[in-house]
């Protein structure tokens, strides 16, 4: 993929993982951590107890962190298909005698697409990420 193509798309996503960093993630970590310290805070629980009540505070970031993780593989794992077409199709019209620079064009033409198209994805995923652990926040 063209560098200005994956800058776009890497600036894309980074600002939606800081939005949703900061508007959920990051409370889910403050929840945790009060959550965590009053696990500790407990004198009559024995250290299996309060190492359980631990983890169980943990599960909600863990769970949180995974769905953000498994939504960006997903959507790279389509971006990559998207490109890999485009390669495809610029090498079977290479073959066929297209000449080179009009092949390099076609496939920057497709590439962009492909960027573009993927790009204007971002909010919808946002917007089911959100919705998502706001779930798992409760």
């Amino acid at each position: 993929m063209a560098e200005a193509q994956q800058l776009r798309v890497q600036e894309a996503i980074e600002g939606m993982v800081q939005g949703l960093e900061r508007q959920n993630i990051r409370k889910m970590q403050g929840a945790m951590f009060r959550c965590s310290a009053a696990c500790c805070e407990d004198g009559k629980a024995s250290m299996q107890q309060v190492h359980q009540c631990i983890e169980r505070c943990h599960a909600p970031l863990a769970q949180a962190q995974a769905v953000v993780t498994q939504e960006l593989e997903r959507f790279q794992d389509r971006l990559t298909r998207c490109t890999m077409h485009c390669n495809d199709k610029a090498k079977d019209t290479f073959d066929a005698g297209t000449k080179e620079q009009q092949v390099k064009q076609q496939l920057e033409t497709c590439v962009t697409k492909c960027v573009d198209d993927h790009i204007h994805l971002i909010p919808s995923m946002t917007k089911k990420m959100k919705e998502t652990l706001a779930g798992i926040a409760q």
